[in-house]
């Protein structure tokens, strides 16, 4: 086992990488992600849901409170990379040590209620990640400056600021030009396509997006094509 105690990436990789944590996985979640990835993090827990599939994963995170003896045999020990600090949930840790164009994330969505409101403040806080969450009925972002993702017609697309955010978009039922979105404020939820493209544009990092799991492949292609901008990383 290695004890973890620098922010230098354990894992990298030129394509992209899975994260699976120990959350709600749902009985195709893991073909869904495993399938278009080229390396797979363990998060603590999730260590379980990937060794009972026979995946033995490249590494695992966490402060391991909850990775049971029997998972944790199953792992080589220098896969094994602990890091006892409570300051940070086990996805805030495993993010920031894995390098890759995009990760896409398992296991953090659905279940307890502070651990799907956690995930999601890590995703707006590492805002120059590009990462994306799988749930059991959508698929979870942090609005990069630009993208355009096929979501068809009549979609369920939410939309929830962590900061305050202007924009615009095209294809949305309620267009977002000339609002302000703030968490203790207006937010965008429960809007809907009306066309079968929808397209945002955000002024600044901290707008959540949530849009049918059936999107999950545009929402990847989106990313990979390179032309939906990036966030920088914060100071500090």
């Amino acid at each position: 086992m290695v004890n973890l105690t620098k922010n230098e990436p354990i894992v990298r990789s030129d394509g992209p990488i899975a994260l699976v944590g120990g959350g709600e996985i749902g009985p195709d979640d893991l073909n869904l992600v495993l399938n278009r990835v080229t390396g797979v993090v363990a998060v603590d827990g999730g260590v379980a849901a990937l060794t009972d599939s026979g995946r033995i994963p490249d590494a695992v995170i966490g402060d391991f409170d909850s990775l049971d003896p029997k998972s944790r045999e199953r792992v080589p020990a220098d896969r094994l990379f602990h890091t006892p600090e409570q300051d940070s949930t086990d996805f805030d840790k495993a993010l920031q040590n894995v390098q890759a164009p995009l990760v896409l994330g398992a296991g953090f969505l659905g279940g307890r209620l502070d651990h799907q409101v956690a995930a999601l403040n890590t995703l707006v806080r590492f805002e120059d990640r590009i990462c994306i969450l799988l749930g059991p009925q959508e698929v979870v972002f942090h609005a990069p400056p630009r993208i355009s993702i096929e979501t068809g017609r009549d979609a369920l697309v939410s939309l929830f600021p962590l900061r305050r955010v202007t924009g615009r978009s095209t294809g949305l039922f309620w267009p977002i030009e000339n609002l302000v979105f703030q968490p203790d404020g207006r937010i965008g939820t429960s809007n809907r396509s009306v066309d079968a493209r929808i397209e945002l544009q955000v002024d600044g990092p901290g707008l959540v997006v949530m849009v049918p799991r059936t999107a999950f492949d545009s929402v990847m292609q989106a990313f990979a094509s390179g032309q939906t901008g990036r966030w920088p990383s914060r100071a500090g």
